[in-house]
C-alpha cells in the first residue's frame, strides 16, 4: 500500500493539543476506509501539520480527514522510506 505525506497549514498557527485530538478521531475514522495514520509531527508556531498514513490512495487519505475532523490537507505526497 504507498504511503502519504500530507501537509496542513494552518492561519494563526495551531496547538499540539489540538492537533493529538483530531490524529484520535482519525483513528477512530480510519478502519473503515482501509487507511492507517501512522504519525504526526506539528510545528506550532508556523501552523504546519504533517501527517504520515499509508492508504490506498491520496484521495482516501484525505477522505478521513474530512470525515473525521473536517481538517484536509493542502498538499499531499506519495513518500517512501529511505534508509
Amino acid at each position: 500500500m504507498p504511503t502519504y505525506m500530507d501537509v496542513h497549514t494552518m492561519d494563526g498557527g495551531v496547538s499540539a493539543a489540538d492537533v493529538a485530538g483530531a490524529h484520535k478521531a482519525d483513528l477512530e475514522t480510519q478502519t473503515k476506509y482501509g487507511v492507517n495514520y501512522k504519525s504526526y509531527w506539528v510545528d506550532e508556531a508556523a501552523g504546519k501539520i504533517f501527517c504520515l498514513v499509508d492508504a490506498p490512495d491520496a484521495d482516501t487519505a484525505a477522505t478521513v480527514h474530512r470525515e473525521a475532523h473536517g481538517l484536509v490537507a493542502q498538499e499531499i505526497y506519495e513518500v517512501s522510506e529511505g534508509s
